[in-house]
């Protein structure tokens, strides 16, 4: 764990401490059921309040590896996992890295096409999941269900296999949202490379009384790394909630019954509190990742919270590798963090070079949590890098050390000359209280090679007129400038969002480039 020193201590003096024999499953599960069985590991309250033990965990996860052993899984074999937030979902990882062999976490939403591409892509041949999943898995060619409940399990004890932090561990597929889903293959020493950035971004988890949850689901990096495996690895309880849909309701009983004390929100969830104008108080931290959320948003968690929210940045391929933290620093307007510990960022330009203004994202090769490469895909994986620096995509600014994200390096905004990045004009247009959430866009315009566009999700009750749209393009150039207000703004009953919550302006575009240049 982190020691409180300031920042600059902390970063400067951070070195990675990796070991030669490293397994995740020692990390999550048996280290702390040899020292302290009876700690709780796992809260479930998808029915009853349920609580797992350490030494509870190892026994599920033992007795799963056993007989997935017999069923011919040894090191480097791919084994699915597709169940929802429950000790059975984190037993399953366990137990595949007890035999070395390598998980890939499935979201239960997903229907037959995407567990067939993702599934068939790896050559997994067998899946841990619950009875809902094994209808559609009998879809899937040469996949096997297993539902551990209705499985007579072996009983006794299993070690971790002798695997190092380069050995495979990880399989996560990216959300597709920019082509056919990639498969980021991560070694054992992927958690390791987490806990700086987790435990910042929860001003230094691990204090006393916490207790962790996340509506993400664990299929997802920010679920399984960000929450659930560095709770466990942690010794902090995680709270399994499985929620059919998020509501702000649901999220307090959850909070209120689990005695969460720290959470990590996706911007969606901390938008519909916003628009219910929720408060939940006795919180010790609340960390958000995946899209900048702006200072309205941030305003908002102060009143909401009581506490600063903590933004942090990262992606499947290198996670948690810039983070705020109110503990050692001061937010900064339109920034969402600094390096954390351990992690290397530039903004650099075509030829690999630090810039001093916008360039894009990089991350230095070395990083404990960066992936060992593609799966199966090597000329993807050296388009990655450029010389020493892992590519995000993004666009950004390095200002006195603190990360400010511009977009994505195609979702940057070329009108007028001008470069526009969506997030801003999202979150100036969300502080408008008729906005329940939005997507802004670069629409094509012969005169201005790109118009700002938003597609605009309005509030309950909240009618879109011709004079509302006025007065939204009104509010984006009172706040901002008057280049960047949207020239044009369209009213939708919703907008298209991938299962982790983010918009897919990439289905923006297409519905803009369908109604012609501008």
């Amino acid at each position: 764990m982190l020691t409180r020193a300031p920042y600059d201590t902390l970063y400067q003096g951070f070195r990675w401490q990796i070991p030669e024999r490293l397994n995740m499953a020692a990390q999550v599960c048996d280290d702390w059921a040899e020292t302290d069985p009876d700690r709780v590991a796992i809260i479930d309250l998808t029915a009853e309040r349920r609580e797992t033990s350490y030494g509870a965990l190892r026994e599920m996860a033992d007795a799963l590896a056993l007989h997935l052993e017999a069923q011919g899984i040894g090191r480097g074999d791919r084994v699915g996992v597709l169940r929802s937030q429950d000790a059975w979902c984190a037993a399953a990882h366990v137990a595949i890295w007890k035999l070395g062999a390598v998980s890939i976490p499935l979201f239960k939403l997903f229907q037959v096409d995407a567990l067939r591409t993702r599934l068939t892509d790896a050559g997994a041949r067998i899946v841990v999941s619950d009875g809902d999943g094994v209808a559609l898995l009998e879809q899937v060619p040469d996949v096997a269900a297993l539902v551990p409940e209705e499985v007579d399990l072996p009983q006794g004890r299993m070690g971790s296999a002798e695997t190092g932090p380069e050995d495979a561990a990880v399989l996560i597929y990216t959300s597709g949202t920019t082509g056919s889903p990639k498969g980021a293959l991560h070694g054992h020493r992927m958690l390791l490379g987490h806990l700086p950035g987790v435990e910042i971004s929860h001003d230094f988890l691990g204090q006393p009384g916490d207790c962790l949850w996340t509506p993400a689901d664990w299929a997802w990096i920010g679920g399984l790394f960000d929450v659930l495996m560095p709770g466990l690895a942690l010794g902090v309880p995680v709270v399994a909630a499985r929620l059919p849909k998020f509501t702000p309701e649901a999220c307090a009983r959850v909070l209120r019954e689990g005695g969460v004390r720290n959470v990590f929100f996706p911007p969606t969830a901390l938008r519909m509190l916003k628009a219910a104008e929720c408060a939940l108080p006795g919180l010790r931290s609340v960390a958000s990742g995946g899209e900048p959320l702006g200072a309205e948003m941030l305003d908002w968690g102060r009143r909401a919270f009581g506490l600063t929210i903590n933004e942090f940045y990262g992606q499947t391929e290198c996670n948690m590798v810039a983070s705020s933290c109110g503990t050692l620093f001061a937010p900064r307007a339109g920034a969402i963090g600094r390096p954390v510990p351990g992690f290397e960022i530039g903004v650099i330009d075509a030829q690999g070079r630090e810039v001093a203004g916008e360039g894009d994202i990089a991350i230095r090769r070395g990083a404990a949590s960066m992936m060992l490469g593609y799966w199966n895909r090597p000329e993807a994986t050296a388009e990655k890098f450029r010389g020493d620096w892992m590519l995000t995509g993004d666009r950004g600014v390095l200002d006195d050390g603190h990360l400010r994200f511009v977009g994505r390096e195609d979702d940057v905004i070329t009108s007028a000359g001008y470069r526009i990045g969506p997030g801003e004009i999202e979150d100036c247009l969300l502080t408008h209280e008729a906005v329940a959430t939005v997507g802004v866009i670069g629409k094509p315009c012969a005169l201005r090679t790109q118009i700002v566009k938003a597609y605009v999700v309005l509030k309950p009750g909240v009618a879109g007129t011709d004079d509302l749209a006025k007065a939204l393009q009104d509010h984006v150039k009172a706040r901002l400038a008057g280049h960047c207000y949207p020239r044009e703004v369209t009213f939708l009953d919703a907008l298209p969002m991938t299962v982790t919550g983010k918009v897919i302006r990439r289905e923006l575009k297409a519905r803009a480039a369908g109604e012609g240049a501008s």
